[in-house]
């Protein structure tokens, strides 16, 4: 458990952790910083509390044993590479899909781990997700979810109101979504 008090984990600071299997953020803490849980090869469980605005690049890379998290509605900015690597994850929950909260660049799923495009969503989007929760945010970008061949679950949130393109194109194995009577357009394909 991190003490009450901090404000916010610095680049690098649980770097190589091995050990460490949980985490439990206080709050008060508004950001996570770049490479700051990296390669902490036990860690299965990180709790991040509502104060947390922003996760930077590589946060959690490499951590192979995390099955779940849920990013809180007060992150607003997600870094490339985040949650690269994180072969065990099973679920997960967003305020938003891509980069950043309302963002225009970066808008594709396979962000957070590592995709440069939507085209490497299914490279590097985790086969072992099974469940992806959206909590916020107003639209769906063009291309968000496309080729994430091995996602089975998506839930949508009522405050969406706009499917972009080609969302859900190549979704192979989706099997369930839940897209709320808010969403009045759905783009093509």
């Amino acid at each position: 458990t991190i003490p009450k008090g901090v404000t916010s984990i610095g680049d690098e600071m649980f770097e190589y952790c091995s050990s460490l299997s949980s985490v439990t953020i206080p709050e008060g803490v508004t950001s996570i910083g770049e490479w700051a849980f990296y390669s902490c090869s036990s860690l299965t469980s990180v709790t991040i509390p509502q104060s947390v605005t922003s996760i930077g690049e590589l946060a959690f890379r490499d951590c192979f044993l995390l099955t779940s998290i849920q990013i809180p509605d007060s992150v607003t900015s997600i870094g490339n590479f985040a949650f690269e690597n994180c072969t065990s994850l099973e679920s997960i929950t967003l305020p938003f899909v891509g980069a950043t909260q309302g963002g225009t660049g970066n808008t594709h799923f396979g962000y957070i781990f590592g995709a440069s495009s939507y085209q490497a969503n299914a490279t590097y989007v985790p086969a072992s997700l099974k469940t992806l929760i959206i909590t916020g945010g107003k639209k769906i970008g063009a291309h968000a979810f496309e080729n994430c061949i091995s996602l089975p679950s998506v839930t949508i949130p009522n405050s969406v109101t706009a499917i972009g393109r080609s969302v859900f194109s190549g979704c192979s194995g989706l099997t369930t979504i839940v897209i709320p009577n808010s969403v009045t357009a759905i783009g093509d394909y």
